[in-house]
């Protein structure tokens, strides 16, 4: 396995612990080599090899949603260099490689007044993301990223190139958008955008003591914004100690953050998220407000996630039809300020364009929830059966189902991998795993097994 343009790592190389870490360290990976790929030849090169040796084979990009880790019978490839973003303006597309970034994303395509259908942060991984399905800030405008992908080029198990699109592989296709890296590396992916260059949106972070209020008028608000309006709400307490990127008015406070995103079809329309969002602004002091009109090329200052900051963290994920006073009740009791919660609580908008077939069907699912509720705590056993807890307790607000990009190592197991599919399409993924993937060589990842 020398045949490599790229560079190769191996145990006993002093970079190999470098290069084999992702963001999130929760599945620590020390695979037999890590192949970092600079081209798809080297993703043809490093498959070909794991298959011949019996060995799995995973994808590190950035490393946000770690699901297995690879271990010495494993083959990573590592496609942080294959960053490159091409855009045809007049046909409103990217190509967008491997490892590209939501932030190489941006800078390629808001010069054009176009926007792709990113993720909140601008760190992580296009390509991941979008297979997963990707849940971003237009999403409720106008749908899923992987309802907008026109083509992917695919390394299958038998480790050919191999160009896939609706016309020419319509099983694949279907199930590449919403299985993620079950049937194939994907080398690059060609993507629609849209034309939206400004956005209405920012944070409005409520001190502790509001959040009961903020909690019960959001779940209200919710129901009546147009599908332009995107939002979520954070709940989080803020270390007491200075943190790379952090906000120093948070500091050592219970922040209940708002997030605000909204898309109107002309710039002119901005007045309207003003108008929009006011009740929310009325329920009172806010520890910091920075909704305002923005570029496009500045979404990834809403959410105000940490960048390129290494961090552990067990992620669990459930989705929720619309959550009634009692739900929002259990959510401020175990998670709210008086609570002492062990872990992060992010409640999403989802709705609108999301709940909406695409065009070219694909196997995401969680079409029918109204909201996201996503978890993140530490290692601690106990921080964890806090995080479950919570989880537990809103059950019978359920709707059976989550989201594939918010499920952490925990749930990669076929049990859990399941809840993001509806029964149908499982079978059917698995039915599809078995023709391009039978000897499950794609497993280091939330799997779906042959049937």
């Amino acid at each position: 396995m020398n045949d490599f343009a790229g560079p190769v790592f191996r145990p006993d190389d002093a970079a190999y612990d470098t290069e084999r870490a992702g963001l999130n360290l929760a599945a620590e990976h020390r695979p037999a080599l890590v192949v970092g790929a600079v081209g798809a030849d080297d993703v043809v090169a490093a498959v070909r090899g794991a298959a011949a040796t019996g060995r799995a084979v995973g994808v590190l990009a950035t490393g946000h949603g770690p699901a297995v880790a690879a271990g010495d019978d494993g083959v990573l490839i590592a496609t942080r260099r294959m960053d490159q973003v091409r855009v045809d303006p007049a046909r409103r597309t990217a190509v967008v490689a491997a490892g590209a970034r939501w932030r190489h994303v941006l800078a390629a395509t808001t010069p054009y007044g176009l926007a792709p259908l990113n993720g909140s942060s601008p760190s992580v991984g296009a390509v991941g993301y979008t297979l997963g399905g990707g849940a971003g800030l237009l999403g409720r405008r106008y749908g899923y990223a992987a309802d907008h992908v026109r083509r992917l080029e695919v390394v299958t198990a038998e480790g050919e190139l191999r160009r896939v699109t609706a016309d020419s592989d319509p099983e694949l296709f279907w199930a590449l958008r919403g299985g993620k890296d079950n049937f194939g590396v994907v080398a690059e992916m060609e993507m629609d955008l849209f034309p939206v260059g400004r956005l209405y949106g920012g944070g409005l972070y409520f001190p502790g003591e509001a959040t009961a209020d903020v909690l019960h008028a959001y779940a209200q608000w919710t129901r009546t914004v147009p599908e332009e309006m995107a939002s979520s709400v954070l709940l989080l307490r803020y270390p007491d100690m200075d943190l790379p990127g952090q906000l120093a008015a948070l500091r050592g406070h219970f922040v209940t953050h708002v997030r605000i995103a909204y898309s109107p079809d002309t710039p002119t329309r901005t007045a309207d998220g003003e108008r929009l969002i006011h009740p929310l602004r009325a329920l009172g002091p806010r520890l910091l407000d920075t909704v305002r009109d923005m570029p496009y090329a500045d979404v990834g200052t809403i959410h105000h996630e940490p960048v390129n900051a290494s961090y552990v963290s067990y992620d669990r994920n459930l989705l929720l039809h619309h959550p009634d006073p009692a739900a929002t009740d259990t959510l401020l009791t175990l998670a709210g300020p008086d609570a002492g919660a062990p872990f992060l609580a992010e409640l999403r908008h989802f709705g609108g364009a999301y709940a909406r077939p695409p065009e070219t069907p694909n196997a995401v699912g969680g079409r029918d929830a109204a909201f996201s509720l996503f978890t993140g705590t530490g290692a601690a056993t106990t921080d964890r059966a806090a995080r479950d807890t919570l989880h537990r307790k809103l059950t019978p607000w359920a709707t059976g189902g989550a989201n594939l990009n918010f499920l952490g190592v925990e749930d990669a197991t076929p049990a859990g991998v399941r809840t993001a599919y509806t029964d149908d399409a499982f079978t059917r993924l698995r039915r599809t795993k078995s023709t391009w993937d039978p000897n499950n060589t794609f497993r280091l990842n939330h799997n779906i097994p042959p049937a």
